[in-house]
C-alpha cells in the first residue's frame, strides 16, 4: 500500500510486532484480572502485578543470578556450537566419519536432561563446569545436522561447474558450501540459544551454587514462595530473548544478502 513503511525498516518491524505486544498486554491483563477476581491465593498463581514488585524489590540479587547463569549458557553454547560445525565440516570432507558419529550423536541427543544433569554433576562438579557441559550436549546435536544440511545443500551442478574451472576443495568449500551452508548454521544457532538457558537453568535444579536462578527457583518454589520463583523464572526468559534477538542481530550482519532478510 503506496504511503506505508518498508517491511525492514524499524517503522516497519514495529508495525509487525504490534499484534504480538497486543496479545502480551491482553494476557497479562487478563491474568491479573483472574487472580483479583478469584482470589488465587498467591502461593498458588501470584498476580503479575506481585511478581514485578519482587522482581524490582530483589532486582540486584537476581540479576546477579541470572548473570551467573547466563554464563553458562554463553559458553556452553559456544562450544557446543563450535564442536557441532567442527564434526559437521570434517564429515562432508569425510563421509565414513559422518555414517560413525550419526548414531552416537542421536543417542547422545536422546538423552533426557533430567537424567543426564546427575552424570554431569558428578564428572564436572556442582560448579558452572557441568551445567556448561549440559548446555554444550544440547546444542550440539542441532549445530551438526544442521551445518551438514546445509554444507550438503549446493546445487550437483554448481559444485560441477567450479570443478570444471579448476576449483580446489578448499575453494569449494569457501567460496560455495560455506555460504550456502551460513542460513542454516544461523536456524541452528538460534534453536540452541533458545534451549541455552533452558539447559542451564534446569542442570542447576540437581545442584549449584547459591547464587543461580535453577537453585534459587527451586528453593524459593519448595517454600511455596511462588512469586521469587516467577521472578527468576520472568528473568530466565528475559535472557533467553536476550540471547535470541543477539543472535538475530548477527545474522543480518553477516548475512544480509539473504532474501529472507532483505524483505
Amino acid at each position: 500500500m503506496a504511503g506505508s513503511p518498508p517491511e525492514g525498516r524499524p517503522a516497519g518491524r514495529l508495525r509487525r510486532g504490534l499484534p504480538a505486544l497486543g496479545v502480551f498486554v491482553l494476557f497479562l491483563a487478563g491474568w491479573e484480572g483472574i487472580v483479583r477476581l478469584l482470589h488465587i491465593q498467591f502461593y498458588l498463581l501470584p498476580a503479575p502485578s506481585e511478581i514485578v514488585a519482587n522482581l524490582l524489590g530483589h532486582a540486584s540479587f537476581l540479576l546477579g543470578a541470572a548473570w551467573y547463569t547466563a554464563q553458562e549458557a554463553f559458553i556452553g553454547f559456544a562450544l557446543g556450537c563450535a564442536l557441532g560445525i567442527l564434526v559437521a565440516v570434517v564429515s562432508v570432507r569425510w563421509r565414513a566419519v559422518a555414517d560413525t558419529l550419526l548414531p552416537y550423536s542421536i543417542a547422545a541427543n536422546s538423552i533426557p536432561i533430567i537424567a543426564f544433569a546427575p552424570l554431569a554433576i558428578v564428572w564436572f562438579g556442582v560448579e558452572q563446569g557441568s551445567k556448561i557441559a549440559i548446555v554444550a550436549m544440547m546444542a550440539f546435536f542441532p549445530t551438526m545436522v544442521s551445518t551438514i544440511r546445509g554444507l550438503l545443500s549446493p546445487d550437483p551442478a554448481s559444485l560441477e561447474l567450479m570443478r570444471s574451472y579448476g576449483a580446489t576443495p578448499r575453494q569449494i568449500f569457501l567460496k560455495l558450501r560455506a555460504p550456502a551452508a551460513l542460513p542454516f548454521v544461523f536456524t541452528a544457532f538460534k534453536v540452541a540459544a533458545s534451549i541455552s538457558m533452558i539447559g542451564a537453568v534446569v542442570g542447576e535444579f540437581f545442584g549449584g551454587v547459591e547464587h543461580s536462578l535453577g537453585v534459587y527457583i527451586i528453593s524459593q518454589a519448595s517454600l511455596f514462595h511462588t512469586r521469587e520463583a516467577w521472578a527468576a523464572i520472568i528473568l530466565a526468559c528475559a535472557f533467553g530473548i536476550a540471547f535470541y534477538l543477539v543472535i538475530v542481530g548477527v545474522e543480518r550482519l553477516v548475512m544480509p544478502w539473504h532474501v529472507t532478510l532483505r524483505r
